[in-house]
């Protein structure tokens, strides 16, 4: 883990490698956190986090899964949609001047577990959300929803 100053300089100066999980339960209901810090704060989102210096992405997915739904599970229980790029004007220490770049891999998981005891220390509250209906609502970030305005046979080329 780097200090506050060094990954402050980390976040302004490149970008960072994260994984989203997009949970659906058995109905397809997809599960989303309203964000309890920036960047996307106050925002209902997808669980995820970012990749750690010398973390394997296998071990990444394990131990994002556990810190965001409170079971670890393996990549090779997740469906892979694509690449995605973040772009956000704030960044999670509240300083002026510069934003937070993400290049996300982002994953499909099933997930059929009650949403009571979820880890709340990125997102004060969950729901599950039908698709149609966070993809018209203000209050899910446009980042989310750009897991659901993609043609998934054209994965790889955005």
């Amino acid at each position: 883990m780097l200090d506050q100053e060094t990954f402050a300089t980390v976040v302004a100066s490149t970008p960072l490698v994260s994984i989203d999980l997009v949970v659906r339960a058995t109905d397809s209901a997809v599960l989303l956190g309203l964000r309890n810090n920036p960047p996307a704060q106050s925002s209902w989102f997808v669980p995820g986090g970012r990749i750690f210096k010398d973390e394997t992405h296998a071990d990444a997915v394990r131990r994002i899964s556990q810190a965001e739904l409170g079971r670890a599970y393996s990549l090779d229980r997740l469906r892979f949609l694509g690449v995605f790029e973040h772009l956000y004007q704030d960044n999670c220490f509240g300083t002026p001047g510069f934003g937070t770049h993400y290049v996300v891999l982002a994953y499909e998981l099933r997930f059929n577990q009650p949403l009571a005891g979820l880890p709340q220390s990125q997102h004060q509250a969950f729901c599950w959300w039908r698709q149609v209906d966070l993809l018209k609502s203000a209050d899910v970030h446009p980042y989310t929803k750009a897991y659901f305005q993609f043609d998934p046979e054209q994965v790889g080329s955005r």
